[in-house]
Order: C-alpha cells, then structure tokens, then sequence
C-alpha cells in the first residue's frame, strides 16, 4: 500500500490504517532518509496501539520500552549510531525480536541478518512537501 502524507493529519490517519493492518504484534523495519518522519510515524502508531505515556526517538538510549493499554509490549529501536552487528549482540538484539511484542526498527540496515523475513516494512520516501509511504 502507497500512501502520501501532505501533513500531520494525513500522517495519523496513516498510523491508524497500519493499525488496521497490524493488529498482532509484529516486528517492523523502517527505512527513509533523515528527518523524514519515521520517528513522528512510530510515536503516532504507538499512540493508535494505546501507549498511555510520551513516546521519545531512542536515538541515544538505542531501545525504549513502552506498554500499550491492552498490555502488549512495544520496542522502539534506533540503529543510526551503532558501527557493527556486534553492538546488536551485546544489546541483546535478537531476543527483543523473540519477544513477541511490536518492535519498530528504524534504520535497519545493520541488523538485516537477524531479520528472517517475515518483518513488516515501511519506507518513507521525501518528495518536495510531502512523504510517500509505502507498506509491504
């Protein structure tokens, strides 16, 4: 599905129609360039799954935890800053994966040999004034 966001109102109803499409969780790659919007589109899904307190970008801390309402796990890695998959094992990367709860990679590059596949996926394209997004 192709979507384009012109503002933050056509980005939430973005956020609720992956929610739609999402409503297990799932482990979820997120590709775009900087400042593209993929830590707003995370905060603004985590809000649609019923996350209660104020989702932040994990760019330092790498990961944050959040509970939804229903009690379903969120996990919202950051990749940006880290040098080698090396960094994935001492974090414990692969048992986050396991854990069955949402996780939201944003810059996934760097762990792609952890991912098997199955994963969701959204790109966000910036295009002048706008934002394509695509899931697959």
């Amino acid at each position: 599905m192709n979507l384009r966001v012109h503002s933050l109102i056509d980005l939430e109803s973005t956020a609720v129609k992956w929610v739609e499409q999402n409503s297990e969780p799932c482990v979820c790659l997120i590709s775009g360039d900087m400042g593209a919007g993929k830590t707003t589109l995370v905060k603004l899904i985590c809000q649609k799954l019923g996350v209660d307190e104020s989702v932040s970008s994990p760019t330092f801390s790498l990961v944050n935890e959040y509970q939804t309402t229903s009690g379903n796990l969120v996990y919202h890695f950051d990749l940006y800053r880290l040098k080698d998959e090396e960094e994935l094992f001492d974090l414990g990367f692969e048992e986050y994966l396991d854990r069955g709860a949402y996780v939201f990679i944003e810059w996934p590059e760097i762990g792609s040999s952890f991912f098997l596949g199955s994963e969701k996926n959204i790109s966000i394209t910036i295009e002048g004034d706008s934002r394509l997004i695509e899931f697959s």
